[in-house]
């Protein structure tokens, strides 16, 4: 048994960061009301309101699974490709 310490990777890493903005950046655009609580513009007659919140629907499931894919990834790296 060695008396070195166990080198540990960083806890917060590139990907990581960029795990937690592609996560929370659905959150803080629904949240902030007042920057689509509106009519215009229109999009094939639907009010911005709602196709605005249609899109995020999409845009946040393209997010997760690219935060998904990058944890995988992170993960693998961590536990020397194992997984």
């Amino acid at each position: 048994m060695s008396d070195a310490p166990e080198v540990r990777p960083p806890a917060v890493t590139p990907a990581r960061v960029v795990i937690a903005l592609c996560l929370f950046t659905p959150f803080v655009a629904m949240l902030w009301v007042g920057s689509y609580a509106k009519v215009d513009p229109t999009f094939i007659g639907i009010p911005f309101f709602y196709w605005y919140q249609m899109l995020w629907v999409l845009i946040s499931a393209a997010l997760t699974m690219t935060a998904y894919k990058l944890w995988q990834r992170d993960q693998r790296a961590r536990h020397g490709g194992t997984k």
